[in-house]
């Protein structure tokens, strides 16, 4: 498998990370398969009673000892995503995105400990710190998501973590990553530097080499592609791994092979999928911001979005996911909007094939800062997630729901 530091591009690199030995074959033997086959196996069985006694003092990475520890299925996609970050050394799986979120923070945390997160952090991130981590004396601080290297000011003596993401999966102001690490790393050096990196993935953000110490997605997303499977991954660096995989064997993380197997499938087409996501997003997004229903459009891409040249610098492409504010109206008429919607589903979750819309109220999940912003006190807001339909189809389909917008306002 080639490492992060070899001269291939990324795109490469999502068709050749992972490839194992013993299933891409040698010379003496040929004829091995593209894709690796499904190992499923709760039980790995020993030669002999002396290898069974050696199986628990070594625990090494893409060694057999027990199904929970995984198998080349498992193996293979770890492998893959770590080539997905430079600067990785090696990545846990787990059942979902919230799993591998909970399981990142779990791994640097302790009682008494201080969080740093920012307030426009996933919703499940929040409900996470604000009630699990309190009940067991780790208190949680929100910050501006535009703070940069001011974040230096909030760091005490206590502070062990920071949880990043950018953008915010709502209102998508994209983070300055590299300012706030240099400034953390300053004020502490021991402090764990932690990103949701689901809506880049490190194919468009290499969060890693910005500064981060943890990447974490949920592969649910662009990484299975195909709405089929809930997933999440963690890949780090050589200092916080054996942390991150002491706790997720602790807790007796474990995802599926077929599961497994599925993510790998979606990681090889991820570059040409994001692209397309891409390109068709940023048709609709311009499309949307010249309409008269639409007060402004939060899409990193966009030179109105707050966040926009840290984007530019950062990040080597979008995804389709963004949001737009409606120019007043109100819930009824916001409902009405999606509603009409033929091309768009109405569900949670993103990065599938599928177009989806759903309303947001970003509000309820702030408390450093402040939804609506100054100046705009009905910012109703609607998220889309621009899947792989013909984009013109797409925009057809919001000019009727707009239309029904402004009828019901």
């Amino acid at each position: 498998m080639p490492k992060p530091t070899d001269p291939q591009s990324p795109a490469t690199r999502l068709v050749t990370g992972g490839r194992r030995a013993e299933w891409t074959g040698t010379a003496d033997q040929p004829g091995a398969v593209v894709s690796p086959p499904v190992w499923r196996a709760s039980t790995h069985l020993y030669p002999d009673t002396a290898a069974l006694k050696s199986g628990p003092k070594t625990n090494e990475d893409g060694r057999f000892f027990y199904g929970r520890r995984g198998s080349p299925t498992q193996w293979a996609l770890a492998e893959a995503l770590t080539a997905l970050e430079p600067g990785g050394h090696g990545t846990m799986l787990y059942p979902s995105g919230v799993a591998a979120i909970t399981g990142a923070l779990l791994s640097v945390l302790s009682p008494g400990d201080v969080l740093l997160m920012t307030d426009s952090a996933y919703d499940p991130s929040r409900n996470f710190a604000d009630g699990f981590l309190r009940r067991f004396g780790i208190e949680t601080r929100y910050y501006d998501p535009t703070i940069g290297a001011g974040v230096s000011a909030l760091i005490c003596e206590r502070t062990r973590a920071i949880l990043m993401e950018s953008p915010g999966s709502l209102t998508f102001e994209v983070q300055d990553v590299p300012a706030i690490c240099s400034a953390a790393r300053t004020a502490n050096p021991d402090i764990a530097l932690l990103i949701d990196n689901t809506w880049a993935t490190g194919h468009f953000m290499p969060a890693l080499a910005l500064g981060a110490d943890m990447s974490i997605l949920a592969c649910t997303k662009y990484i299975v592609g195909h709405s089929d499977v809930m997933l999440g991954s963690v890949t780090t660096t050589e200092r916080f791994y054996p942390r991150l995989r002491q706790t997720a064997q602790a807790l007796g993380t474990v995802v599926s092979p077929d599961d497994a197997w599925l993510a790998l499938r979606g990681l090889r087409t991820l570059d040409v999928r994001l692209r397309q996501h891409q390109a068709s997003a940023l048709k609709i997004a311009r499309w949307l911001d010249a309409q008269p229903q639409v007060a402004r459009v939060l899409h990193p891409a966009l030179p109105s979005c707050p966040g926009h040249e840290v984007w530019q610098r950062d990040f080597t492409g979008s995804s389709g996911l963004f949001s737009f504010v409606l120019n007043g109206g109100s819930d009824a008429a916001r409902a009405a909007l999606i509603d009409t919607l033929t091309l768009f589903g109405i569900g949670y979750s993103w990065g599938g094939f599928e177009s989806l819309a759903i309303p947001v109220d970003p509000a309820r999940c702030r408390s450093a800062t402040s939804w609506p912003p100054a100046g705009e006190p009905n910012a109703l807001v609607v998220r889309l997630h621009i899947g792989l339909e013909d984009p013109d189809d797409l925009i057809a389909d919001l000019a009727k729901g707009l239309v029904a917008f402004t009828m019901t306002a």
